[in-house]
């Protein structure tokens, strides 16, 4: 069956609004489409892509398991799950970990665990969940409601009720708002769909505090900083802030889609058999391929060369900025960064995207002012440098037609 781009319009219902190209394979950074063009990927399947496309020992892993054991459901365990949260468990603060599909799953159930730990510790009073403008949890409507962006949540009838909202970054806003009735804080250890926005360190132990002091959990969303991105595996870890909850997906599967929540054993102990469940979490092919893309990313060599590869972003990209003047800043860390648009250009992140992708780079935008950059942690400076020449001509053609 022959398919173009247009065969989404036809057969696709309409919330999304996919580029004209369409891709067919990918090696590494690069990506091919049906006519044979080659485009860098910068883009990373929205910070998913850790490793790149197709690496061989995902490729490998994945056939292996796929020729032993694909589902059972959680009537059975499997070993790649138990494998897989070993190593979580080991390599971080957490001693449990529930298994889901996607980051959106993975908030849902610290949510959902939050709540429950809240009544039976202190009661059904303690309910109230605060999380910060311009957040992003997650589509389900629970997700979507405490993420800090209405456009996403409006429109769908009546929200759960006592959530909470305020300004990123401002302590004292919050200081404010948390109360003996607040059960759970969460908030991303660095804002993705939000902008790129990396947090003063005070203020984030300056959240654990609060939480501590009103008897409240922490829940970090890692699902965009976590897996090495910022050059740790998580970022709470670059941070010095532990949370109570941490969820993680994405670049967890490395493409292969998977989620996990992280917690301690005190708190686990609320979601008893029954509370919550995931027909194809913990599913054995998405936890083999994961526990792949953990070993190969939790090593020094991988997260050492993390700061070298922002290094160079910048400056190339620095170099592009005193040529054309676009950008006001170069926000994020490591392989997340976000390159906020200047007033003169407010507004205008999507023309700069699509300008990009028609001098094949592949990139995203975080909100209407910023492009964003999440690429494979493998990409080389080579790669870098080239995708960036091919970004600095998407910025001359959207200025020439300025």
């Amino acid at each position: 069956m022959q398919v173009t781009r247009s065969t989404f319009n036809e057969v696709m219902v309409p919330n999304y609004n996919p580029a004209e190209m369409v891709p067919v394979r990918g090696e590494g950074a690069r990506v091919w489409d049906q006519n044979d063009i080659e485009y860098i990927d910068f883009a990373g399947g929205i910070a998913v892509n850790v490793l790149g496309h197709c690496h061989p020992e995902l490729v490998k892993v994945l056939a292996e398991q796929g020729a032993k054991l694909w589902h059972l459901s959680n009537v059975f365990t499997n070993e790649p799950a138990l494998r897989l949260a070993k190593k979580l468990v080991d390599a971080t603060f957490a001693d449990k970990v529930y298994f889901a599909n996607s980051g959106a799953e993975a908030n849902e159930a610290a949510l959902k665990l939050a709540r429950r730990y809240a009544l039976d510790h202190f009661g059904e009073e303690k309910d109230q969940i605060i999380a910060f403008a311009k957040g992003f949890h997650g589509r389900t409507f629970f997700t979507v409601t405490v993420g800090g962006q209405p456009a996403y949540s409006d429109g769908f009838g009546p929200k759960p009720g006592a959530v909470m909202h305020c300004e990123y970054n401002n302590l004292d806003a919050l200081k404010e708002l948390i109360s003996d009735r607040t059960c759970a804080v969460m908030m991303e250890p660095m804002q993705g769909e939000g902008g790129i926005i990396v947090p003063d360190p005070a203020f984030v132990k300056g959240v654990r505090e609060l939480c501590d002091q009103h008897n409240a959990l922490l829940i970090f969303d890692e699902v965009q900083s976590g897996m090495g991105r910022t050059g740790k595996l998580y970022e709470y870890m670059n941070l010095g802030v532990t949370p109570d909850i941490l969820t993680t997906a994405k670049s967890l599967g490395g493409g292969f889609p998977v989620g996990a929540m992280l917690t301690t054993d005190k708190i686990s102990a609320s979601l008893k058999p029954g509370t919550h469940g995931s027909t194809y979490g913990g599913n054995p092919l998405a936890c083999a391929v994961a526990e792949k893309v953990f070993d190969i990313v939790n090593n020094p060599e991988i997260l050492d060369g993390v700061a070298h590869k922002e290094a160079l972003f910048r400056k190339i990209l620095g170099q592009i900025n005193e040529k054309y003047d676009v950008f006001s800043e170069i926000r994020g860390k490591g392989m997340l960064l976000g390159c906020a648009l200047n007033e003169k250009y407010k507004g205008r992140a999507k023309d700069f995207m699509t300008a990009a992708n028609a001098e094949h780079l592949m990139c995203l935008i975080a909100g209407m002012d910023v492009i964003r950059f999440a690429p494979s942690l493998l990409i080389t400076d080579e790669e870098i440098t080239e995708g960036l020449a091919r970004f600095e001509r998407g910025i001359a053609k959207v200025l020439a037609n300025s």
